[in-house]
């Protein structure tokens, strides 16, 4: 089975980039955070799937320098984004593990409509969705 690569990266591109700004290089080697969020998460789950082959580690380490060092710098994320794709390419079974992870991409033209009092619609939610006024959410 192949992947369209440049959507996987698309797809994670967000968990990533919040992930490096989180953490930094850290986040290629830190254990699970209990206090991060799950876009977070999931971007650290991402990274450190892809940390995984060492031969690739020190081109990896160097791309997520360059956004740690600058996350608002459009070429050191244009950096990172060309070594995940890189990754993913020389991989089918890394690049079907992250199809897996991701959360499925937006349809075009899919819409979703919730209605009354406190409703919601979410296609995808990775965490609490809560409209209630005096909600306590304990993790």
């Amino acid at each position: 089975m192949t992947f369209d690569v440049a959507q996987l990266v698309e797809q994670g591109w967000p968990f990533v980039g919040a992930a490096v700004g989180a953490y930094g290089t850290a986040v290629l080697t830190r254990t699970a955070d209990e206090g991060a969020t799950a876009t977070v998460s999931l971007g650290r789950r991402v990274l450190q799937r892809l940390w995984r082959r060492e031969e690739s580690r020190p081109y990896l380490q160097r791309a997520v320098q360059g956004v740690a060092d600058d996350p608002e710098d459009t070429e050191a994320q244009a950096g990172l984004r060309a070594e995940i794709r890189r990754l993913l390419r020389e991989d089918d079974e890394l690049a079907r593990d992250l199809a897996e992870l991701l959360p499925a991409p937006v349809r075009p033209n899919e819409s979703y409509v919730a209605s009354g009092q406190g409703a919601v619609t979410a296609r995808v939610n990775h965490g609490v969705i809560s409209t209630g006024g005096d909600v306590t959410v304990e993790r």
